[in-house]
């Protein structure tokens, strides 16, 4: 009775012609949160670099909390895709029996490289000297926790120290493409798939890394102020004026990648133009025009650029990157769902649409999806607790311990 009620269900929201394996979606909830959490990892990166790599010094203040809220999202970044699998005890089959030819399994081994060896080597090279110094000083729990990760290394000479930033500054480097490449490869997951024009664009990747760093730049912006917040200190506005107008030109980038795809599709007026004009018109909306275009992009993009030419007080300002960085979130959060979720709702016919209802519970439900929404930052918190950014021990005080 239930598989009919569930049938009757789904055949109530289909209109025209489907096929009939399109009329229940295969990817759901989880599979748009999946490229969303891959992308926040990419984007906070990339923050981090800018200091490091870049010498944009008025972000130093954000280095560490940007590499460790990557390393965060992207401990549970493959966890909704592992969720949505229908035996998820066998994902670490993809690595013991590789296939060169699919997409999937390389990006585990990507997955692999960013975390093991960009990630966790970066964090460790950029923390070693502090954790050395804070196992000396530390009691109980934290005392064991610093010598078990500094791995025996407890040579803190400026020698050291120094070949620690070079290692540190050359992983970084190596970072930067590992980071395009983690993310760029899902936009060239849905840009392969021919049959369905919604996504068949050679500037899917492109457009998915470029909304990746408008993301992840946004969290950051985001995070550090919540922490400043937390801490009862005032964020450095120096810092948030200069992520701003990052995220400015990011964003500026972004959507003409974006115009410039759909543009595109209007001059092209393929066979398929016309269900997409109704998708768009119809059933995303909501989704597409009004949250991703205008409160995601079009709002953010309006007070970021009055503020490189009109900067209001602290407090005006600081309130105003809140709900832009809120919003920016909320925006490529939908830009994830129009592409994964929008690109099932048409028939390959051209002459029907099939429909999408979010369920609370279950393996595809809300409550799923929220879980791997709240677990990266209780992970980041414990970081934060673990090895705070604004603790850390600058050259004179090593010398002095010495």
């Amino acid at each position: 009775m239930e598989e009919f009620n569930h049938l009757y269900e789904m055949l109530s929201q289909v209109q025209g012609y489907v096929y009939p394996n399109e009329v229940d979606l295969q990817w759901g909830l989880l599979i748009v949160q999946y490229p969303y959490l891959t992308g926040l990892v990419a984007g906070a990166f990339i923050t981090a670099s800018l200091e490091r790599v870049f010498n944009v010094k008025a972000l130093k203040v954000t280095y560490e909390l940007s590499l460790l809220t990557a390393l965060a999202f992207l401990l549970v970044a493959t966890m909704p895709l592992i969720s949505h699998l229908g035996h998820p005890e066998r994902f670490y089959e993809i690595m013991i029996t590789p296939q060169p030819q699919s997409a999937m399994a390389i990006f585990g081994f990507v997955y692999l490289w960013y975390l093991m060896v960009v990630l966790l080597l970066e964090i460790w090279f950029d923390y070693r000297r502090d954790m050395v110094l804070w196992a000396r000083e530390a009691k109980g729990l934290k005392k064991w926790l610093y010598k078990i990760l500094t791995l025996g290394v407890n040579d803190i000479s400026p020698k050291t120290v120094m070949w620690d930033n070079k290692i540190g500054y050359f992983i970084t480097v190596v970072g930067i493409p590992s980071a395009f490449l983690l993310h760029g490869y899902v936009g060239f997951i849905f840009g392969s798939v021919k049959a369905n024009p919604w996504w068949s664009s050679v500037l899917m990747p492109v457009i998915f890394l470029f909304s990746a760093m408008v993301s992840g730049i946004a969290l950051i912006m985001l995070v550090y102020m919540v922490v400043s917040y937390v801490r009862k200190k005032k964020p450095d506005m120096l810092a948030l004026d200069t992520i701003a107008k990052f995220l400015f030109y990011v964003i500026i980038l972004d959507f003409t990648l974006e115009g410039l795809d759909q543009i595109h599709r209007i001059y092209e007026a393929e066979e398929s133009f016309e269900i997409i004009s109704m998708l768009v018109s119809g059933k995303l909306y909501i989704t597409l025009i009004v949250i991703q275009v205008f409160l995601g992009t079009i709002i953010p993009l309006v007070i970021l650029g009055v503020f490189q030419f009109y900067k209001p007080k602290d407090s005006i300002r600081r309130v105003l990157y809140l709900i832009v960085s809120l919003l920016i979130l909320v925006g490529i959060f939908f830009m994830r769902w129009n592409v994964v979720i929008g690109g099932q709702l048409f028939s390959k016919s051209f002459y029907g649409f099939t429909g999408y209802k979010t369920l609370i519970v279950g393996s595809e439900g809300l409550l799923m999806a929220t879980v791997w929404v709240i677990v990266p930052f209780s992970i980041l918190a414990f970081l934060i607790w673990l090895l705070p950014p604004w603790k850390k021990h600058n050259s004179t005080e090593i010398s002095e311990a010495e």
